[in-house]
């Protein structure tokens, strides 16, 4: 899947809606196909034609290609175009991030984030204050199943406003929330003669990751906004939005309107995002459509909805529930302050796991934050020299991996396609081989992948990151398509796994069906290179 409007919320807020789509994120290349290669000869030897005649159709006339396919346990090389060159990575980058993420945690790592009692407590009143203290936890329950997996929809929630089709998973976004206020309730305590405030000094948000992760996360920091026709043409649409809380209100103006109309709706929230008003028009016949907007204060929401999750539980709070979070009450430590809640999250491989399913920008960012962390940084550019670092002990070039966050957004990141083969050899040589691969888009069955080559016999046997760049060609009034990667194994035989790269540059389509054919065409060549000669021994 992919789109010039694609998954990326952050990216469709720029003025150019560069787009990022669920895990089709942009490609770079450097070899061109058709009438101008620029690869040798001897690299077009062996090239299956159907991949060929990809290649040919209208979408890459002035496109270029890059192949790798190698067989991780010999070093034989199966397929290579380009494969030193630079590309644009895309979401494909989200390999090297969440690697070094997953190296620095470890898969087993889980996020524990207490709650304590800052002052003094008389039976069940605490005069003072209760902090809660974000550990940089992605999903804080909002997306735990009772089996402790994290849900994920094959189109995620944040790419609601770039992707049609987006689906919200059925948890609870508060989860995590309503659990501490019980847990507070559990520890005796019945009323806070005080405020409650979130501690975010685990590290400094930085801007130039788009988006910036917070040290606190609440439904990945947006509201959703969902809408269903109402009864017939020219009744009001239904709105349904969570998660609810009292600082924020949500208002519609959006009218049903006959079957196969346009359907078109704008989402306008007020400058600080708390106040959100939705107007336009929805078709009778359109399934519910998804909007989310910023949550821009995470800190101050997560505040007001633990107070509410308090009052719910049967704990009194004399603050007002709306408001700036009090970062200035915050002590210097919790040595003299007992912890009376905590919320333990799922292991790391499981959010990697979401990550890279449904190409999850905010958790890709996140990653360089809790890397910079993990080394006693606050700033969390210093997780990029934690991430050089593992890439030497991976035995992946660095000087072919340019990054400059951790989704494979920014308009520097480039790799070269050998570059990305060595960071999947090198997870072949771990204890987290299946893990990690699993852990990645299945062809056909899930993620940014589960809607391709669902017939053909690639079908399940291929496990691949996906990569899509896209925004409008406003010279031709067309969707110029800067990238779409997909790399990852190939099942070439019984627990055997060749690693491979495909991509293309410089492609360009007429709408956004166009953008996510040529996200399927990249689907059909990583099935027809499983479906081919491999290095299988």
């Amino acid at each position: 899947m992919s789109s010039a409007i694609t998954p990326g919320r952050s990216s469709s807020r720029n003025s150019q809606r560069v787009v990022t789509v669920l895990g089709l994120l942009l490609a770079g290349s450097v070899a061109a196909f058709g009438l101008a290669w620029v690869t040798p000869p001897k690299e077009l030897s062996g090239l299956d034609p159907r991949i060929a005649s990809i290649m040919h159709k209208p979408y890459y006339p002035h496109a270029q290609w890059a192949l790798f396919q190698q067989n991780p346990a010999t070093g034989e090389i199966v397929q290579t175009r380009s494969a030193d060159e630079f590309f644009i990575p895309g979401s494909v980058a989200k390999l090297f991030s969440v690697s070094g993420t997953w190296h620095t945690l470890g898969s087993d790592h889980r996020f524990v984030t207490p709650v304590h009692a800052v002052g003094k407590r008389q039976g069940a009143t605490l005069t003072g204050d209760l902090a809660l203290v974000a550990q940089g936890d992605l999903t804080l329950g909002g997306r735990t199943r009772a089996d402790g997996t994290v849900a994920f929809t094959a189109i995620d929630h944040t790419y609601a406003d770039d992707v049609p089709g987006a689906t919200l998973t059925p948890q609870n976004p508060l989860a995590g929330i309503d659990q501490l206020a019980r847990q507070v309730r559990a520890s005796g305590i019945t009323k806070v003669d005080g405020d409650v405030i979130v501690d975010a000094r685990l590290f400094r948000p930085d801007r130039e990751l788009d988006p910036a992760p917070t040290p606190l996360i609440i439904n990945d920091n947006v509201i959703d906004l969902l809408t269903t026709p109402g009864g017939g043409p020219g009744s009001p649409a239904r709105l349904d939005w969570r998660p609810h809380v009292a600082s924020y209100t949500v208002s519609s103006t959006v009218r049903t309107v006959a079957a196969g109309k346009p359907t078109d709706i704008t989402v306008k929230p007020s400058a600080d995002g708390t106040r959100i008003k939705l107007s336009g028009t929805i078709a009778a016949d359109a399934d519910p459509v998804l909007r989310v907007s910023d949550i821009r204060d995470p800190n101050a929401f997560g505040r007001t909805a633990l107070i509410e999750a308090l009052k719910r539980a049967g704990v009194e709070v004399t603050a007002e529930p709306a408001g700036p979070n009090p970062a200035g009450r915050l002590p210097r430590s919790y040595g003299d302050a007992p912890e009376v809640a905590r919320f333990t999250s799922p292991a790391y491989g499981e959010y990697a796991r979401l990550i890279l399913k449904v190409s999850h920008n905010l958790g890709a960012n996140l990653g360089i934050c809790l890397m910079a962390v993990s080394a006693g940084g606050s700033r969390c550019a210093d997780g990029f020299p934690v991430l050089a670092k593992f890439l030497d002990v991976a035995k992946v070039d660095r000087k072919t991996v340019q990054l400059a966050d951790g989704r494979g957004g920014d308009p520097s990141d480039r790799t070269t396609p050998r570059a990305v083969a060595q960071i999947l050899t090198h997870w072949q040589g771990t204890s987290d081989a299946t893990r990690f691969r699993e852990a990645l888009p299945t062809l056909g069955v899930d993620g940014s992948l589960a809607s391709s080559c669902r017939s053909c016999p690639a079908r399940g046997l291929v496990s691949a990151k996906t990569g899509t760049v896209a925004g409008g060609d406003l010279v031709n009034d067309r969707l110029g398509v800067g990238a779409e990667t997909i790399a990852g194994y190939l099942e070439t035989g019984k627990g055997h796994y060749d690693v491979f790269f495909a991509g293309v540059n410089g492609a360009s389509a007429p709408d956004i069906k166009g953008v996510l054919a040529i996200g399927n065409d990249m689907a059909d060549i990583a099935a027809y290179l499983q479906e081919g000669p491999s290095g299988a021994s």
